[in-house]
């Protein structure tokens, strides 16, 4: 089996274990703070494992780095609870499909931070995942709790797009793998003040839910990913992270009866069909999917 072929089926593994990670959203009858917390505590601790077996240096090199690492940890934390909160809100389909929206966001913040000009490509690819949202969002009344799900998913979407682009800076004076333990010990810690006591009421089912969703479908996704794009080309993993929607819709199909509906299917289609046509079309491709940033955060 050659280094190419392992490398993808990591990043496949990866993709597939972040898809699955949404479906945690139904299965724990917990708040999405309090699932979040658990995830970025176990996943910092498996990291905290991991790397020195890896012989990743995890120490911080520069005292102003830390005010980034806090800034992205808080950024971390507001992803997925947002994204969290989008499911139970709403179904596994919808906040998948919203929180696919962050190229959208990414196309128009990337231009302020990087003083970079802004391509009528991209703008366009970004006009048409806006009408893939329009056709997932069943109306604009956020009493229908699709529609606030949607809402909540795009929210997760801007988030993970502005830590798409702080990782952006951190990763070429950091391995990928360094930044993702801070910014899951951070988002923890930001978010145990929020939790409190609720932390003692949780089951042992829960906690193993927890530990399950923190190492296997976090930890062990981030490495998979980060390890699988060390012999993967950015545009290829690039594509292949459109399949994590694909993935949580089938298997929430599955596994919780979460049937799509047409305009959820066609949406879907659309926002995904054109974020891989972009990927494959356009000459910086490989930034939808940046060296340090895993899809689903």
């Amino acid at each position: 089996m050659d280094n190419r072929f392992q490398g993808l089926l990591a990043i496949h593994l990866a993709v597939l274990l972040f898809g699955v990670a949404g479906l945690f959203g139904k299965l724990l009858e917990l708040g999405p703070g309090l699932i979040v917390f658990g995830r970025t505590l176990f996943a910092a601790l498996g990291l905290l494992l991991v790397l020195p077996l890896l012989k990743i240096d995890i120490r911080i090199r520069q005292g102003r780095d830390i005010g980034g690492f806090v800034l992205m940890g808080a950024i971390l934390a507001l992803h997925w609870v947002t994204f969290f909160h989008a499911i139970q809100v709403s179904t596994v389909a919808i906040g998948l499909l919203t929180f696919s929206s962050f190229p959208i966001f990414v196309t128009f913040l990337e231009p302020l931070f990087f003083r970079e000009r802004l391509r009528f490509f991209e703008v366009m690819v970004s006009l048409v995942v806006f009408l893939g949202l329009v056709l997932v969002v069943p109306e604009f009344d956020l009493a229908n709790d699709l529609t606030r799900g949607a809402f909540w998913g795009m929210i997760s979407g801007l988030t993970f797009a502005l830590l798409s682009i702080l990782n952006r800076k951190f990763v070429g004076r950091y391995p990928a793998l360094t930044v993702a333990l801070y910014q899951d010990a951070v988002a923890c810690l930001l978010l145990l003040p929020f939790v409190g006591g609720a932390i003692f009421g949780i089951t042992m089912a829960e906690l193993g839910q927890l530990v399950i969703l923190g190492v296997v479908f976090t930890a062990l996704a981030h490495t998979l990913f980060i390890q699988g794009m060390l012999v993967v080309r950015a545009q290829l993993a690039s594509v292949i992270t459109c399949l994590e929607p694909v993935y949580g819709i089938l298997l929430a199909l599955v596994l919780l009866h979460e049937i799509p509906s047409w305009r959820e299917l066609v949406g879907g289609v659309v926002i995904i069909g054109t974020i891989l046509l972009a990927t494959r079309f356009s000459r910086d491709s490989g930034r939808l999917v940046e060296p340090g940033c895993s899809p689903e955060g």
